[in-house]
């Protein structure tokens, strides 16, 4: 064991790039390579796919992203974690396996399972966050429960010495806390070193934007080089101490400013940031400059762990219809709105679809302030017709309304696009932790 561990981040969601992790995968010296791939939609939406095919349900990227980089890490020295796993890691890690044995590279693969609470909360009928009441009172189907494990599965999975670990749903800072307890042997109830290493996840699990992609703003915060922009890695010290950089000649910044925005991103309580495996605390966290791209990280402080777990609830929630179509010059504004009221008004008397399920966007003109902000008069406005439907046909029909514009007016439309979707309800609930727990397979031999 050397002195630090050193963790890349190789994605912050699903549709992250893959490049820049090739280059960290060749170039970084990484003895642990992490993608993060999920969200609460992305979880569930697997789970919609497995149903429909009981061999999906996991991350689509994930082949590509193992075709990428597996030629280019050298054997034995990086290992990858991933949660692109999503609602079916079994599958994904057959996949993985698949993928090495095609490239020629022998590849132990670990799957973490465990996440599945679906059972769990229909015995348990908790209270769902966003309604208030109990599940079994909400009137959408149930497709997907998943908890939000900790690193405990991910640092039992590497005591078997695999080269690729692919998990489910866990806490993304989790992803990289399992390989530090893993390394450096920190005890479970270590809450101060738990916290530390629940920092660094936190701010590599977003990957780029570490490095000056979120944070980015013209005039204001420049960032240089972001068509390459590098994705970020931490040496972590057995204390929980952390250096963070980016590879050299790569594009983006890292400094203090960066790591101070990635800290407070998705933090309501800095003082008390829930996770499966600590409470940790962020007010103490310092960060200190120690050379170009080069952030010193210290100061996090932690206290014991919560007794539930989170879940994320996937529900169907039926059918989404859309139109678009952009209108532009003089009145912009005013065709638009009127384009709208034709469409609203068709969709009620022509189709029966009830006006509580429409939804108007006028884009250019203050849409994205959802009525917080008077419309302006723009130069041109893309109006966005959407629908919750009962099913496909009759979902259909919105965009279809929205095309049919062009010639019934108002003037001018064009460039007009319609989609329909299943869509997905998302919600949330907590889980006593002792009704689910992490188990680890391993799916291939070297």
């Amino acid at each position: 064991m050397g002195l630090v561990i050193r963790l890349g981040a190789g994605a912050g969601f699903a549709g992250d790039r893959i490049d820049p992790a090739v280059e960290l995968a060749r170039d970084g010296e990484l003895d642990y390579l992490v993608f993060e791939c999920l969200g609460e939609r992305t979880v569930a939406a697997g789970q919609l796919r497995r149903l429909a095919d009981p061999d999906d349900g996991y991350d689509p990227l994930l082949e590509a992203r193992m075709r990428a980089v597996l030629p280019v890490i050298e054997p034995g020295r990086t290992r990858i974690i991933t949660n692109a796993g999503a609602a079916h890691p079994v599958a994904a890690g057959r996949r993985v396996a698949a993928v090495a044995q095609a490239l020629g590279r022998p590849t132990r693969v670990a799957v973490v399972t465990g996440d599945d609470a679906l059972e769990a909360v229909r015995r348990l009928d908790p209270v769902v966050w966003e309604t208030g009441e109990p599940l079994s009172r909400c009137p959408d189907e149930l497709v997907s429960a998943n908890a939000y494990l900790g690193a405990e599965g991910i640092r039992q999975a590497l005591a078997d010495d695999p080269d690729v670990v692919v998990t489910g749903r866990v806490a993304d800072p989790a992803l990289y806390l399992g390989p530090l307890q893993h390394e450096y042997g920190w005890a479970t109830d270590d809450w101060q070193r738990l916290a530390a290493g629940t920092v660094v996840g936190h701010l590599l699990e977003c990957a780029g934007q570490l490095t000056g992609g979120y944070f980015a703003d013209p005039g204001t915060k420049p960032v240089p080089g972001l068509a390459r922009l590098g994705f970020p890695f931490a040496d972590v010290r057995p204390d929980g101490t952390a250096t963070l950089g980016k590879l050299d000649g790569s594009g983006g910044r890292l400094d203090v400013r960066t790591a101070t925005e990635q800290l407070l991103y998705e933090v309501d309580r800095p003082e008390a940031y829930l996770t499966p495996d600590v409470v940790a605390d962020f007010s103490g966290v310092s960060f200190h400059q120690a050379g170009p791209d080069r952030v010193e990280v210290a100061g996090a402080n932690g206290n014991a762990r919560p007794d539930d777990l989170k879940v994320t609830l996937g529900f169907r929630g039926g059918w989404l219809g859309e139109g678009q179509i952009s209108y532009a010059g003089p009145r912009a504004l005013a065709r638009a709105e009127l384009a709208a009221e034709i469409v609203r008004e068709r969709l009620a008397d022509v189709h029966g679809i009830a006006p509580e399920a429409f939804g108007v966007e006028l884009i250019g003109a203050g849409a994205a302030f959802r009525g917080l902000a008077p419309a302006t008069e723009p130069l041109e406005v893309r109006l966005r017709v959407t629908a919750r439907a009962t099913d496909a046909a009759q979902a259909r029909t919105v965009g279809w309304e929205v095309e049919s514009l062009y010639t019934n007016g108002p003037a001018g439309g064009g460039g007009a696009r319609t989609g329909v979707q299943q869509t997905l309800v998302v919600r949330s609930c907590l889980v006593p932790r002792d009704l689910v727990s992490p188990t680890v397979t391993l799916m291939e031999e070297r």
